[in-house]
C-alpha cells in the first residue's frame, strides 16, 4: 500500500498559544481593573482612556476575541492536521491568520480606549476594523476548509463538523451585524434603527455566544477530552444528535435577551420556546462529553489536564441550564439587568472556556515541545485557585443580583417604592464587588502559574516545528446515499456537509427578521417622534464614545416598579431614530430613557463635572474632560449625510446650515449655565451631552401611538 509522508505544521500552533497566553493576562487584568473600579471609580486617575465605559468592552473583546479566540484558533489548528492526516492547506494562510488576528487585537486595544466604538456588545469594533476581521476570518475557513478537502481520512470526525459550524455561522454574523454607513474614518451608523437593530444585534450576540464560545469549543472539547482520558467518545450517535439539533436551535434564542422590551410579543415568545429547547443538545453534548471519561475516573484524581476538562464540561452545563431558565419571563423580570447575568456569564466564561482553554494548553504544549509538563503539582494548584475563583466570583454576583432586583421592586405598605434612590442600591451592593473582585484576582493569579508552569515546561524540551506524520492516500468512493446512512454519506463531503450547515442556521434567522422588517404593524409609528437635532446628535455619539451605554440602560419595562421609578414604559415607536439603539444590558446605573426634562442643566454639567456634588457616594467617575474639550462640529455635514442614506428623514440640504441650528441651541444650554452662575460656553462637549439626556423620552409626552 502506498503511504504519503508529510508533516504537521506546529509553528502556527506555537503562534497562537503564546497569544493566547499573553492576552489572556491582558484581558483579565483589564477585567480586574473595571471590577475594582465599581467601587474605587478613581482608578481610573482621571484619565479619559481608563474610564469604565470605554475599557469595559476592551475587556469583553480581550477575553472573547484575544484569549479564547487564539487559542480555538490553536486547537483547531493542530486537531485538525492529525484529524485530517493532512498538513494544513497554506502555510501563508496560517501566517496571514495568525498576524492578521494579532493585528485586530492591537487595534482593538488602541481604539476602544479613544473612544471609538460601534456601542454593541461584542461588536462595538468600527468599520474598517470589521472589514479586515472580514478579511481574516475567511482566510482562516479557506484554509480550514481546503485542508478538509485534501484530507486523507475518509469521514469527517464529530470535531470537524463543530469547526465547520463555527466558520459558516459566525461568517454569516459577522457580516449581517456589521452592515453599516460610514460617517468618518472611525465612525459609521448601522443600517438597522430600534427595535429591528436591537433584534440583530442580540441574534448576534447571543449566537457570538454561541458560535464563537460554544461550537468550537464543543469540537476541541470532542477531540482533546477522549485524547486526555484515552478512552473513545461515550456516543457517536448522540453527537450527531447534539450537533444538528444545537446549530439549528440555538439560532433562534436571542430574543431572550429583549423580554418585556419593545420587540414585538412574538419574537420575544419565539425566544423563550427556542431558549427552553436547548437545554436536550446542550445538555446531551455535555453527558457526551462526561460518559466519555465511564472506566477512566480513577485517572482524574492524578491527572490535572481531565480535572480542568471535567470542570469545564460541568460548568458548560450549568451555563446552558441557566441560560434557558433565565429566558422564562418570571425568572428574566428578576434577573435581567442586575449582577445575576454578570455570574450567568462568567460562568460559562472562566468555567467552560477558561478551564477547558487551560486543559487544552497543559495537554498541547508538552506534545509540542516532545516533553513531560514541567510541574503536575504547579497544574493542581492551579486548578484549585481558578475553581475557588470562580467561586469567589459567581456567588456573591448571584447574591448582588437577586439584592439588586428585590431592592428595585419594594414597595411600603403604602404603595411607595421603599427605595427611589437607586443609589441606594448601589451602595448596597458594593461588598458583594469586593469579593468578587478578589476572585478575580485568585483567576488571574492562575493564569500567571500556568504561564511559569509552561514556560517552564518549553525550556526543558525541543520544539518540533514541523512534525513528521504518514498516511495512505484517500481513495475517493463513488458511493450512493443509502437509508440509515445519510450521516456517514455527508461525513465524506464536507462542501455539503457545509451548506447543509449553513441552511440550518439560516431558518431561524430569517423567520425572525422577515416579519420584523416587513410588516410594519411590527414597529408602529408615533408622529411626535423626530430625528435627533445637530446637537443632540453630537451629543449622542459623546455619550457613546464614553460607554455610558454599559451602565445605563435606555429601555423602561412594562413593570410598575420600573414605571413609579423612571416613568412611562417605553414604545417601539420612540427609537425609529436610534441609529444604534442603546438599550444596553446591565444597570449600573439608572435607566435614562425618561431622563430628559427631569433635572436641570446645571444639575447635569455639575453632575458630569464631579457626580459626587449631586449624588454623595455615586460610583460613577467624575467626566472633567467633557468640560473643557471642544465639541468638533466639522463632523456634523457628514453624520446627517450618512443618517439620511439610512432613512433618517433630514431635509436634503440640511447639512450646509446644520451647524447653525447646533450653535444657536447649544446657546441657549451655555445661557442657562451662566444664568445659574457657571461660566460655561456653548461650544463644549459637555453642552452637546446635556442635550441629548435632556431631550430623552420628551417626544412622547401627552402624545399617544398610533
Amino acid at each position: 500500500m502506498n503511504v504519503d509522508k508529510f508533516s504537521y505544521d506546529n509553528q502556527v500552533v506555537k503562534l497562537f498559544t503564546i497569544a493566547t497566553v499573553v492576552w489572556g493576562i491582558v484581558g483579565m487584568l483589564v477585567g480586574l481593573i473595571i471590577a475594582i473600579q465599581l467601587y474605587l471609580p478613581e482608578l481610573n486617575f482621571g484619565i479619559p482612556y481608563l474610564t469604565f465605559g470605554r475599557i469595559r468592552p476592551l475587556h469583553t473583546n480581550a477575553v472573547i476575541f484575544a484569549f479564547v479566540g487564539n487559542l480555538i484558533f490553536a486547537g483547531i489548528y493542530y486537531s485538525l492536521q492529525r484529524l485530517c492526516k493532512a498538513r494544513m492547506w497554506n502555510d501563508s494562510l496560517s501566517q496571514f491568520h495568525f498576524w492578521g488576528w494579532q493585528t485586530i487585537i492591537v487595534l482593538a486595544t488602541i481604539t476602544l480606549p479613544m473612544g471609538f466604538t460601534t456601542s454593541k456588545e461584542y461588536a462595538e469594533l468600527e468599520w474598517p476594523i470589521d472589514i479586515l476581521i472580514a478579511l481574516v476570518w475567511l482566510a482562516f475557513g479557506a484554509n480550514m476548509l481546503g485542508t478538509i478537502i485534501k484530507r486523507r481520512e475518509k469521514h469527517m470526525y464529530v470535531a470537524i463538523w463543530f469547526y465547520i459550524a463555527t466558520f459558516v455561522t459566525v461568517t454569516v454574523l459577522h457580516v449581517v451585524n456589521s452592515l453599516e454607513i460610514p460617517a468618518g474614518l472611525m465612525k459609521s451608523y448601522p443600517i438597522y434603527a430600534g427595535v429591528q437593530d436591537a433584534l440583530v444585534q442580540w441574534w448576534y450576540g447571543h449566537n457570538a455566544v454561541a458560535f464563537f464560545l460554544t461550537t468550537p469549543f464543543l469540537g476541541l472539547m470532542y477531540y482533546f477530552l477522549p485524547k486526555a482520558a484515552n478512552r473513545p467518545v461515550y456516543s457517536y450517535r448522540l453527537s450527531i444528535l447534539h450537533f444538528w439539533a444545537l446549530i439549528f436551535l440555538y439560532i433562534w434564542a436571542g430574543p431572550h435577551h429583549l423580554l418585556y422590551s419593545a420587540l414585538p410579543d412574538w419574537a420575544q415568545s419565539l425566544g423563550t420556546v427556542f431558549s427552553i429547547m436547548l437545554i436536550a443538545p446542550s445538555w446531551g453534548g455535555m453527558l457526551n462529553g462526561l460518559l466519555t471519561l465511564r472506566g477512566a475516573w480513577d485517572r482524574v484524581r492524578d491527572n490535572p489536564i481531565l480535572k480542568f476538562m471535567v470542570v469545564a464540561v460541568t460548568a458548560y452545563g450549568m451555563a446552558t441550564f441557566e441560560g434557558p431558565m433565565l429566558s422564562l419571563k418570571n425568572v428574566n423580570a428578576i434577573a435581567h439587568f442586575t449582577d445575576w447575568i454578570i455570574a450567568h456569564v462568567h460562568v460559562g466564561a472562566l468555567g467552560w472556556n477558561g478551564m477547558l482553554s487551560f486543559g487544552v494548553l497543559y495537554w498541547m504544549v508538552p506534545k509540542m515541545w516532545n516533553t513531560e509538563l514541567y510541574s503536575k503539582k504547579m497544574a493542581n494548584a492551579h486548578f484549585w485557585i481558578a475553581t475557588l475563583g470562580i467561586v469567589f466570583y459567581a456567588i456573591p454576583m448571584y447574591w448582588s443580583g437577586i439584592a439588586q432586583s428585590l431592592m428595585w421592586k419594594q414597595f411600603t405598605p403604602l404603595g411607595i417604592l421603599q427605595y427611589p434612590n437607586f443609589l441606594e442600591t448601589t451602595l448596597q451592593i458594593i461588598p458583594f464587588h469586593i469579593i468578587r473582585s478578589f476572585g478575580g484576582l485568585l483567576f488571574l493569579s492562575g493564569m500567571f502559574l500556568m504561564g511559569h508552569n509552561l514556560l517552564k515546561t518549553v525550556k526543558q524540551g525541543k520544539f518540533v516545528k514541523n512534525e513528521d506524520a504518514e498516511a495512505p492516500p484517500l481513495i475517493k468512493e463513488d458511493d450512493k446515499m443509502k437509508r440509515g446512512m445519510i450521516h456517514r454519506w455527508l461525513e465524506k463531503r464536507p462542501v455539503q456537509f457545509s451548506l447543509l450547515a449553513t441552511v440550518a442556521i439560516l431558518i431561524g434567522g430569517v423567520v425572525e427578521f422577515i416579519p420584523t422588517f416587513v410588516v410594519k404593524s411590527n414597529i408602529p409609528t408615533i408622529a411626535s417622534v423626530k430625528p435627533y437635532t445637530p446637537l443632540e446628535l453630537q451629543g449622542r455619539d459623546i455619550y457613546i464614545r464614553e460607554g455610558c451605554n454599559t451602565c445605563h440602560s435606555q429601555l423602561v419595562r412594562p413593570f410598575r416598579s420600573e414605571t413609579e421609578r423612571y416613568g412611562e414604559y417605553s414604545k417601539a415607536g420612540e427609537y425609529v431614530y436610534d441609529h444604534p439603539f442603546l438599550w444596553g444590558s446591565k444597570r449600573t446605573g439608572p435607566d435614562l430613557h425618561r431622563e430628559g426634562g427631569k433635572y436641570s442643566n446645571l444639575w447635569h454639567y455639575l453632575h458630569f463635572e464631579d457626580p459626587l456634588q449631586m449624588s454623595p457616594g455615586s460610583i460613577m467617575p467624575p467626566y472633567p474632560w467633557l468640560l473643557t474639550h471642544t465639541l468638533d462640529t466639522s463632523s456634523t455635514a457628514t453624520k446627517i449625510n450618512a443618517l439620511r442614506s439610512i432613512g433618517v428623514p433630514y431635509e436634503e440640504g440640511y447639512e450646509k446650515f446644520a451647524n447653525q441650528d447646533l450653535e444657536k441651541q447649544a446657546n441657549q444650554i451655555a445661557d442657562d449655565l451662566i444664568n445659574n452662575g457657571i461660566p460655561a460656553d456653548w461650544d463644549k462637549e459637555v453642552i452637546a451631552l446635556i442635550a441629548y439626556i435632556q431631550r430623552l423620552g420628551t417626544d412622547i409626552k401627552g402624545n399617544q401611538a398610533k
